[in-house]
């Protein structure tokens, strides 16, 4: 698992550097060309690109912390690190979406009649270009290593390059007479910067109040799980996400008679049957049912433990001399009472009327003790 980390923070590590190269070039060209050139557009676009820069960074630093593996204070791992950057990213966004805005009214209302020059349009064209590219490559690696950090990072490069197309529309417009257009494409950045950065915010705080897998997906594994041989059904079925993975518990209904051993390795069967079946599942709780507790809740909660339902049998069987041969006692809690399953040796009867005379008879006086349901007796 902590080797797939690694190979994880070296790939991420990689695409985000990538990132860092491009950010640094155009940000600092559309900078200087945007002030030379006088395009606000073109100047808020250079915004939103440091903002993709201080991003990446934040990115960069995140990404060790959020692959290292479970340790004793983090027993499901660190990849809740990538939420909380994602969800720092997304108010980052933000911020810088509010600050072109207010200056991009300030100059509709207040223009200052100077028209963008050519290069300008130049910049902004080969900023599209630039940025698309980088949004491929980047949402590539953050699907292929399922990280929906990178994938904010992602949606940072395409959010630029959509909004370097605005860019491109207002200067050409300022240039063509109409100054008021290169405001309104700086405007209309701010709310496209907005509107990404809003929803990546949301679905990270999705995930970090623990909101479950969609209900498609739900019914995918409710579907993996009734296949699993000795599952005879299922219920409280609960999911919640941490970074690219996703966390299940279940609680799975099987036959009440089984052994511990058996009812164990039908829940190892769902465990290696969902994680085998799903990429992003990675850890399953299964809670193995003898009854339906979410029909019947807390039928069998009043009932004492093993110690002392034996010491009431002994209490109740102490005038039938063949219960001190008993080899053997398998308790089963099933609705609200102890049905109690008992082995003896052949050798104590000498004719089947004997055997079943004392499984009367220990029926009958078990009877006398309110919480024991049905005695089985068993030969060997």
């Amino acid at each position: 698992m902590q080797a797939d980390n690694d190979h994880r923070q070296k790939i991420m590590t990689r695409a985000t550097l990538v990132s860092i190269s491009v950010n640094l070039v155009l940000s600092i060209a559309q900078l200087i060309i945007g002030f030379v050139g006088h395009s606000q557009a073109l100047i808020a676009d250079s915004m939103h690109t440091l903002s993709d820069l201080t991003a990446d960074f934040l990115v960069l630093a995140v990404t060790r912390a959020a692959n290292k593996g479970a340790d004793e204070d983090h027993p499901y791992g660190h990849t809740r690190y990538e939420t909380l950057a994602t969800t720092g990213l997304s108010i980052l966004l933000m911020a810088v979406a509010v600050g072109i805005a207010i200056s991009s009214v300030d100059r509709i209302f207040n223009p200052t009649g100077i028209t963008p020059s050519m290069i300008t349009l130049w910049a902004a064209l080969l900023t599209t270009l630039g940025k698309e590219g980088l949004y491929h490559y980047t949402v590539h690696v953050a699907r292929k290593v399922k990280s929906r950090m990178l994938e904010a990072s992602a949606w940072h490069h395409r959010s630029d390059a959509i909004s370097s197309i605005v860019v491109v529309i207002g200067i050409a417009g300022a240039i063509m007479g109409i100054p008021m257009f290169d405001s309104l494409a700086a405007l209309i950045v701010a709310i496209m910067i907005a509107r990404i950065g809003w929803h990546l915010g949301y679905r990270s705080v999705q995930e970090l109040t623990d909101t479950g897998l969609e209900p498609e997906r739900l019914q995918a594994i409710r579907n993996t799980i009734q296949n699993v041989d000795g599952v005879k059904e299922l219920h409280l079925l609960r999911t919640r996400t941490m970074g690219p993975h996703a966390l299940v518990d279940v609680h799975i209904l099987v036959d009440s008679q089984l052994s511990v051993s058996e009812g164990h390795q039908i829940s190892e069967a769902v465990e290696y049957a969902l994680i085998g079946e799903f990429a992003e599942i990675n850890d399953v709780t299964v809670h193995i049912d003898p009854e339906d507790d979410e029909t019947i809740p807390n039928s069998c909660r009043h009932l004492p433990l093993r110690k002392e339902v034996l010491q009431r049998l002994q209490t109740c069987w102490v005038n039938i001399p063949q219960a001190s041969h008993i080899q053997r006692t398998i308790l089963h809690y099933i609705e609200g009472r102890v049905n109690v399953e008992v082995v003896l040796p052949l050798s104590v009867f000498d004719s089947v009327d004997s055997a079943n005379q004392l499984r009367q008879q220990l029926n009958t006086a078990a009877a006398q003790c309110e919480v024991i349901g049905k005695v089985e007796v068993y030969f060997s």
